[in-house]
């Protein structure tokens, strides 16, 4: 049996109501789960850090209607969160400390 048959498969004598809305539940959280987090793609190798730019500040990087893929891939931050300001922009430097 398969994992998701088995995650499906609701044991023990229920009513046919129950058993649809378990499998239902079942079904939602696996879709859930599946659907990447925008977030999470924002920053394709920058740090958070690097992409906490104040908006005040943003250097454009992109372009009308570009994807925060074709932002992350010209080496970009992306957040669309603030209106009328870059949501693709240039990210901050980091610096290095040398003594």
């Amino acid at each position: 049996m398969t994992l998701l048959a088995q995650i499906l498969r609701v044991p023990g004598p229920q009513s046919p109501s129950v058993a649809m809305e378990a499998r239902a539940l079942c079904l939602l959280v696996l879709v859930l789960a599946s659907v990447p987090s925008g977030r999470a793609e924002e920053y394709l190798g920058l740090s958070a850090n690097q992409c906490a730019v104040p908006a005040k500040d943003r250097v454009d990087c992109g372009y009308p209607e570009v994807t925060p893929e074709q932002c992350n891939s010209r080496g970009c931050c992306f957040d669309s969160s603030i209106p009328q300001v870059p949501w693709c922009f240039k990210p901050l430097q980091e610096t290095e400390c040398t003594f």
